[in-house]
């Protein structure tokens, strides 16, 4: 009976990362495979572990169970290729090499009230925001759930300490990846696993409406933060091409419906590129767009980019904040991170692959 379903499961799953699986998917396959249920609890145990590299590490299982799953699964979809760490220590860059030799990055930072990681969730973008270079050369493919993860474990490994937050802001488009992106927040959020609680948990998307939707009818306590970066329809669409799909109307309304079904503030990220978006007309016009619910805007200062933008000086910055904050938004200005190590999307695997795989 072991040995049929072995077969069986051997031809379905052929080498799936068997961190793809939720507890209740894991346990299924386990008695489908005739071993008993409490086991797969033990491996999902194992699977959230940072030290983990191989099946045979998991010693509190037979012998025979351990090659089941060597033969069945894979366990790493990552291999670390290069890490680069800032001058102040706060700010680590990794490039991960994947199965199929695409490069991805991570960033992890070190803030007052502990780690974040911010982790991609593409191979490329197919997005084609002017100022951004994670899809300067087009889309690759999705990243799977289980790859997302690895991010994150093998940030905790190399920061030694539990990440407690997880933004989704990195190389590609979250919900242009949607039921992979929605399996990894399951995951990732799982008290048998990371347990990184939802509200730790932020989702960046430059303004997919429809999934902004379907987001909302599951119910996640995540945040949503929108790639907003233009107060008015002509500015957004000549910097974010998405923005011709779905305008500002429609973007606006999603997120005041997002707001209303979840009771969770939106984000807005809104990044400062000098001559472009950072004078005191936009400042009136981003008061009109996102009156009448609650919301905050990050300010983002550029980093070098595509297309010849700047970042705004520190002076328009913060005159641009001010007149922000006097008309009653809230308003953050993000904290420069790892500017010394290229630790903006994008722009490590563009040094190290010279923009030429068609995947930056």
């Amino acid at each position: 009976m072991r040995d049929l379903c072995y077969n069986k499961l051997d031809m379905i799953n052929a080498k799936m990362n068997v961190r793809n699986l939720n507890l209740a998917e894991l346990t299924d396959l386990m008695l489908k495979a005739g071993y008993p249920r409490f086991r797969a609890k033990q491996i999902y145990g194992w699977l959230s572990d940072v030290n983990i590299t191989s099946f045979e590490q998991m010693t509190n299982l037979p012998l025979d169970l351990r090659d089941f799953l060597k033969q069945t699964f894979n366990l790493n979809s990552l291999e670390l290729w290069e890490v680069l760490t800032s001058r102040d220590g706060n700010t680590a860059k990794f490039l991960f090499k994947l199965s199929d030799g695409n490069l991805i990055e991570s960033a992890l930072m070190k803030y007052r009230y502990g780690y974040s990681v911010c982790v991609s969730t593409q191979v490329g973008c197919r997005m084609r925001c002017a100022f951004c270079l994670s899809g300067a050369g087009g889309f690759v493919r999705n990243l799977e759930a289980s790859e997302i993860l690895e991010q994150v474990i093998l940030a905790q490994k190399f920061a030694g300490s539990r990440i407690g937050h997880v933004v989704l802001m990195g190389i590609g488009e979250p919900l242009d990846n949607f039921e992979n992106v929605v399996k990894f927040i399951e995951l990732v959020s799982s008290p048998e696993g990371l347990n990184i609680g939802q509200r730790n948990i932020s989702l960046s998307t430059a303004g997919l409406v429809n999934r902004i939707y379907d987001l909302m009818r599951l119910r996640l306590q995540i945040t949503l933060s929108v790639s907003l970066h233009a107060p008015n329809d002509a500015l957004r669409s000549r910097l974010m091409p998405i923005n011709k799909t779905w305008g500002l109307p429609q973007l606006m309304a999603a997120c005041r419906e997002y707001f209303e079904k979840s009771r969770r503030r939106v984000s807005f990220e809104y990044i400062m590129l000098s001559g472009v978006n950072d004078d005191l007309k936009c400042v009136a016009e981003l008061k009109k767009l996102l009156a009448g619910f609650p919301n905050h805007v990050n300010l983002i200062p550029a980093n070098s980019g595509r297309e010849g933008f700047k970042t705004s000086d520190l002076r328009t910055i913060k005159i641009f904040q001010e007149n922000l904050e006097s008309l009653g938004v809230q308003v953050t200005l993000r904290r420069a991170l790892g500017s010394d190590i290229n630790a903006a999307c994008g722009q490590m695997r563009c040094v190290v692959q010279g923009g030429k795989d068609g995947s930056t």
